[in-house]
């Protein structure tokens, strides 16, 4: 980290100025015209030590350094309007050669304004300008100086040049724009994937809870309902057995949802754990389900029959029915008798949850229950339905049907149970 600040903190170094200028866009460059004012200047004052200092037969008259000053003043906004600066620079500069002044003063600028063309516009603009100005300069330089003729060549190449110069610094920048773009996407894309597993987790976390609390809480309430009933329907004949058992179950189911609920609490605190999620719940656990729901009153048949099905998809079932025989306990009526059938079809793993249905429509209690169910059947890319049993027999039935996938490993051992129904 320390070499890392220290890098940041450092102020930049003249070749990474540099490199930095080449990256930007010229057009959105900060500072551009006040820039662009400081180089017209200093492209004038090349001009004029070129003007005075070389070719002494060809110094400018004041006409000459009129025409000179002129040709440079538009650089001064070289980037707003490009071609028209050319334009306007060309007009002097050409009238500057045309009365035979000196020929290499005002090429710098000449050769800036072309640039510019060239790294702020389209290739086609780019050569048709420059083909024009080539055409223009040796039309001029052969009918006002035809001895000339080696050294406006020798212009031509470095015209050229720098053309091709500006075409590749534009190609280059729309390169590094384009990384630049992608990285800023990939961070952007990495953001939005952290927070979407975020709501995942905080939404899985939610419904674990639920699950695990809906049903402890819905047993402790039904197994302390009969203890109080045991306790205050004969106190004279009071079945302390009875009540020592009911007082177990509660114990148990205690002891079973603190355990439960520990491990689902470990995973907002072990974040940096491999797998902070611990051993998913399966259908191995379905016969404890049912024995529960049996200690609270309810007369359970289960039926199991799988074979090979992946572990989200064995906890997308146990959840689900643990669920739906919470609802059974809860709303089913003293006593309900519920049926639950888990058996594997050609791809996918069905379960089905009927109850009698002598209480209220699970329906008219408002709640997490049944959206939890769906959500936890979406989870697997599996379907859920919930409703009445048909035919007017009453009860309600919960269908799910959770695909499996061919896992490439070898399949699990075959899972087979049958629990007759027997009174709770």
């Amino acid at each position: 980290m320390q070499p890392t600040t220290e890098a940041a903190s450092r102020p930049p170094r003249v070749g990474e100025r540099i490199m930095a200028a080449i990256n930007r866009d010229p057009l959105a460059a900060p500072h551009r015209d006040r820039n662009d004012t400081l180089l017209a200047a200093a492209l004038l004052t090349a001009a004029a030590c070129i003007a005075l200092l070389t070719d002494e037969g060809r110094r400018p008259d004041a006409v000459g350094w009129t025409l000179l000053v002129a040709g440079h003043a538009p650089l001064a906004r070289r980037r707003q309007r490009p071609l028209l600066v050319l334009c306007l620079a060309a007009a002097p500069i050409a009238a500057f050669h045309a009365l035979d002044h000196n020929h290499s003063a005002p090429v710098p600028a000449t050769m800036v304004a072309l640039y510019t063309i060239a790294t702020t516009g389209t290739v086609r603009r780019t050569l048709v300008t420059g083909a024009v100005v080539i055409g223009l300069g040796l039309t001029m330089n052969a009918l006002t100086n035809p001895e000339g003729m080696t050294e406006l060549l020798r212009i031509t190449g470095w015209v050229v040049a720098v053309l091709f110069c500006g075409i590749d610094v534009r190609y280059y920048r729309h390169y590094v724009a384009s990384i630049v773009e992608r990285a800023e996407r990939a961070e952007r894309t990495r953001e939005e994937e952290a927070r979407r597993r975020v709501a995942e987790e905080r939404l899985r976390v939610a419904r674990d809870l639920h699950d695990l609390l809906a049903h402890s809480i819905t047993l402790i309430g039904v197994q302390t309902s009969v203890a109080a009933h045991v306790l205050t329907a004969d106190p004279g004949r009071l079945d302390r057995a009875a009540v020592a058992k009911a007082l177990d179950d509660i114990a148990e189911t205690c002891r079973s949802a603190r355990g439960e609920l520990r491990t689902t609490l470990e995973v907002l605190r072990e974040q940096d754990a491999p797998d902070a999620r611990g051993p998913l719940p399966g259908l191995h656990g379905l016969a404890d389900l049912a024995e529960a729901a049996r200690l609270a009153g309810a007369r359970v048949d289960l039926s199991v029959r799988a074979d090979g099905v992946p572990p989200a998809v064995g906890a997308a079932a146990y959840r689900i029915v643990q669920e739906a025989l919470t609802n059974a306990v809860r709303h089913a009526g003293p006593k309900p008798s519920v049926r639950v059938e888990v058996h594997a079809e050609r791809g996918a793993l069905r379960l089905v949850v009927t109850d009698d249905g002598t209480g209220p429509d699970p329906h008219g209690t408002p709640g997490f229950g049944l959206v939890g169910m769906r959500e936890r059947a979406r989870s697997v890319g599996g379907t859920l339905d919930a409703g009445p049993r048909d035919g007017g027999a009453g009860g309600f039935e919960v269908t799910a049907v959770l695909p499996t996938p061919a896992a490439p490993s070898a399949p699990a051992a075959p899972l087979t149970t049958v629990t007759p129904e027997r009174d709770g």
